[in-house]
């Protein structure tokens, strides 16, 4: 039987007749793999690669030669590159693992070992579990991880948190003449007039929810707001907090808030916060408990000073929140925000058509037409007559101003998106109204 390096030399001369045969180099830098020659492995991979740069075992054999060579760096990128692909290799996981585990992120590593002994049981190695501290997850943990996962990845492409300073006040806000002096009396006058609150022993700060149909102008509110006092603006998104890692959450939003204290006075909004704080009691697993609790304790400032700090949240299903929001010192100003009214519809679309070419433009004529649209939707109807305006000029080789006529054709074409929104939130008005906390829709439904 030929040895390893007899072999070794039988396949380099077979490559010399026929260089381009992939399949036998990559079996050659294997070998030399095996024979603990990293380096002369290395190159051959690397001479593999050079004819055929798309071959995926072979960049799985350059990253062990990597691994073994403790260029870790280099390794990491090819495997990322290979576990991101649309079939990667159990190994590809596995390999990523032990990369994770010998710079200690124990639980990246523990992440894709899982996957890897997914992929193909026999990888399977009780010594490396045992160096990981893995766990058999209960099938609740492992469906609250699976949830987490996927609001994770449903949302990935929200903007992150960030800090900024929005240079657009209220008068860029059509309508909400109500919403606006709630929010007045809640965030700017203590911010314009500190003294006067302290007076009274009245901390700047605090927690405003603002729920209605979507579309309405909340995080155009919650922006404006910013821009009103001057403050900073930080919007955060669920793609910002929520992570799959156990604790990892928590931390996100302790992480944000703590960015919010050191630069105040501050607007921190969350949107879409019943993802955030959904009602514990709907919940099987204490991992979002958990992050519920968190979220309290970081309002009510138990480990930090919240002055300064204004927090804004939205939701389009306030019935989801945890009643824990709602008590003072949290979310104690609770704000229906309706769709706009006529007034606030021609306001609206003024400011929309402020920098558009238009001529004699009716607006209350259209406010009239487009009853329970939101704001969305009026900025839908304007969209669809420049469209239609454009389409025009193309044809005549002349561009026209738009006019009444335009808007209140495309206005016919769309219904008011609000409709199935309130359809549902109709049943929570009329019979989960204990708190009285839907008064307002049912009020502007006149039940």
């Amino acid at each position: 039987m030929a040895s390893g390096k007899e072999t070794i030399q039988a396949i380099r001369e077979a490559i010399r007749i026929s260089p381009g045969n992939i399949a036998l180099r990559k079996h050659l830098a294997d070998l030399l793999l095996d024979e603990g020659e990293v380096d002369e492995a290395e190159k051959e991979y690397r001479s593999a690669l050079a004819d055929d740069p798309e071959n995926i075992e072979v960049k799985l054999g350059l990253a062990k030669a990597f691994f073994q060579q403790g260029k870790n760096s280099a390794a990491l990128v090819i495997l990322e590159e290979l576990t991101r692909h649309s079939n990667p290799s159990a190994e590809a996981f596995l390999l990523s693992a032990l990369l994770f585990h010998r710079s200690g992120e124990k639980a990246e590593a523990s992440q894709a070992y899982r996957e890897a002994v997914k992929r193909d049981p026999t990888l399977f190695d009780p010594e490396l579990e045992m160096q990981l501290e893995i766990h058999e997850n209960t099938p609740a943990e492992e469906d609250e991880a699976m949830r987490l996962k996927n609001t994770v990845e449903d949302f990935g492409d929200m903007q992150e948190g960030e800090v900024e300073r929005p240079q657009i006040s209220f008068d860029e806000v059509g309508g909400m003449d109500k919403v606006k002096e709630e929010v007045r009396m809640k965030i700017i006058h203590p911010l314009e007039h500190p003294e006067i609150y302290k007076a009274y022993g009245k901390k700047i700060g605090g927690g405003i929810l603002m729920y209605g149909p979507p579309g309405c102008g909340k995080t155009h509110l919650a922006r404006a707001t910013a821009g009103e006092v001057s403050a900073n603006f930080i919007s955060v998104g669920l793609h910002d907090v929520l992570n799959m890692y156990i604790g990892q959450s928590e931390n996100n939003l302790h992480e944000l808030f703590e960015l919010a204290r050191t630069n105040k006075p501050c607007v921190l909004f969350f949107d879409e916060v019943d993802a955030l704080g959904a009602s514990r009691s709907d919940m099987r697993q204490n991992a979002g408990r958990q992050l519920i609790n968190q979220f309290l304790a970081e309002m009510d400032g138990v480990s930090a000073d919240n002055e300064g700090v204004l927090i804004l949240a939205a939701t389009n299903a306030p019935w989801h929140l945890d009643s824990a929001f709602r008590r003072p010192g949290r979310f104690d100003r609770i704000i229906f925000v309706p769709p706009p009214d006529q007034p606030a519809r021609a306001a609206i679309l003024q400011i929309m058509l402020k920098d558009k070419p238009a001529e004699n433009i009716d607006f209350k004529k259209i406010a009239r037409k487009t009853e329970g649209f939101s704001g969305a939707d009026l900025k839908a109807v304007v969209d669809i007559a420049v469209e239609a305006k454009l389409n025009e000029a193309m044809k005549k080789g002349i561009p026209t101003p738009l006019t009444s006529k335009d808007l209140l054709s495309a206005a016919k074409s769309l219904k008011p998106t609000t409709r199935e929104w309130f359809a549902t939130a109709r049943n929570y008005a009329l019979y989960s109204n204990q708190s009285g906390i839907y008064d307002d829709i049912i009020a502007y439904l006149k039940l």
